[in-house]
């Protein structure tokens, strides 16, 4: 179906007028379908985000540093680290080259959570069933281009 009859607009002012509601519109139905997913596990979308990041890691991080890598970088991420320690998915550290500051380590519950939401990652691929790997490709390197232009 087309963006024109998802959202019922019959014209657009233009091509690139068009694009942009597309991506719009096409992130929020992405990030339904990601919530649902995540909702199972009890996850917000930058949870999952910041335990993939520190499992990636293999090291303590800090809030900057886990801010750094993050998908959403509008998040409050001393906020979402706090929900997750008191899910004992992750646990604050006082780092050991300055007692300052605190490094956030995933625990063994947040790395079980993780393994157990892998077995099921093919439920995420299903999102994007109607995509061809070239297409993937494709678009992949249309969204890097989108990104990377000249603003």
């Amino acid at each position: 179906m087309s963006i024109n009859k998802d959202i019922n607009q019959r014209k657009f002012r233009n091509e690139h007028q068009k694009l942009m509601i597309n991506l719009i519109y096409s992130y929020n139905w992405v990030m339904e379908n990601s919530k649902k997913h995540l909702d199972q596990y009890g996850l917000t979308s930058q949870q999952f985000n910041i335990l993939r990041i520190l499992r990636g890691a293999g090291e303590p991080l800090s809030t900057l540093q886990i801010r750094q890598r993050m998908l959403d970088k509008m998040s409050d991420t001393s906020r979402i680290v706090d929900r997750l320690v008191k899910k004992d998915l992750v646990q604050k550290v006082v780092c050991p080259a300055d007692r300052r500051l605190v490094d956030i380590t995933i625990t063994e519950k947040g790395q079980a959570l993780l393994a157990e939401m892998d077995e099921h990652e093919s439920e995420w691929d299903n999102l994007l069933k109607n995509l061809n790997t070239q297409e993937a490709t494709q678009l992949n390197g249309l969204l890097d281009k989108l990104r990377h232009s000249e603003s």
